[in-house]
């Protein structure tokens, strides 16, 4: 027994990561999202087995998500970047409005109840594939992004909302430029800029807003160093980060082979389905 779990237990968990680090780094590249929408529902699957607690289960797993986006987001924005598609002039408006988002967002994090990270997640996966799946041409908000500080705020917003939810921001930055008139194409590849400058920052908060947790839960394993620093499970990380940097890169060139409409499409259908995963999370309490 390692941890509370048989050695079977412990094999098929670590097989499961390691397939799922396979998919996050993949939809890394074709949506520019950090691959956290799908990590964040696996975490709470893999910690819910292990025994974490349901009061700190969501933000481990919010924790942990960003951290294993920080080398996914930095290989995904790479091969985007080669490709000439990042948008250079977004990133140097919002980087410092999303550094400030991240920063309160981790401080929210230290003292949210678990269900706000749960409620932000459904709320935002469901408006955002609506928007995706049932989008017309003329559902825009202006014909380019605004300027001063509007463009400020939705950085804030993309910085705080991306740290309670655990992702790299691409999801909230996709919306944003798509409804400004934006090509899907750019919109995915300066996202995946944006989610290095929300992971690095993300995952070290949640190292502070977790301190406190291994001495709250001492006989939860999961929970103490060396398997995790605060909210970040190192395990959960390391397994993880190796399948999702090979993976990247070959996400990047599915985004740039499909139509606009098929991206969006299937973009929507994704944020629906982990969306329901958490709803249903919410009704039933587990």
């Amino acid at each position: 027994m390692i941890a509370g779990l048989d050695i079977k237990d412990i094999v098929e968990l670590a097989l499961l990561l390691i397939a799922t680090g396979a998919l996050s780094g993949f939809l890394a590249g074709v949506f520019g999202i950090g691959g956290g929408a799908i990590l964040v529902p696996v975490f709470y699957e893999c910690f819910r087995i292990a025994g974490v607690p349901l009061e700190v289960r969501m933000p481990l797993c919010v924790g942990t998500s960003l951290a294993v986006i920080i080398p996914t987001s930095i290989r995904s924005f790479q091969a985007h970047y080669k490709r000439g598609a990042v948008d250079m002039t977004i990133l140097r408006v919002w980087w410092l409005p999303i550094v400030i988002g991240v920063v309160a967002g981790s401080v929210i994090a230290r003292y949210a109840p678990e269900r706000l990270f749960k409620i932000v997640f459904v709320a935002v996966a469901y408006s955002a594939a609506a928007r995706l799946i049932l989008a017309r041409e003329g559902w825009k908000f202006g014909d380019d992004l605004p300027k001063g500080p509007l463009m400020r705020a939705y950085g804030f917003c993309v910085g705080i909302l991306s740290t309670l939810m655990g992702i790299g921001g691409g999801l909230f930055s996709n919306l944003l430029m798509t409804f400004y008139g934006r090509p899907i194409h750019q919109a995915v590849a300066t996202s995946s800029a944006l989610a290095v400058l929300i992971s690095i920052p993300g995952a070290l908060g949640y190292i502070y807003a977790g301190w406190p947790a291994a001495a709250t839960y001492p006989g939860v394993a999961a929970l103490q160093i060396p398997f995790a620093l605060g909210y970040v499970s190192l395990i959960g990380a390391v397994l993880v980060m190796p399948m999702s940097l090979v993976t990247a890169p070959l996400g990047v060139r599915a985004a740039h082979a499909m139509s606009k409409r098929t991206l969006e499409v299937a973009f929507g259908c994704y944020l629906l389905i982990v969306g329901s995963r958490f709803a249903m999370s919410l009704v039933g309490g587990q």
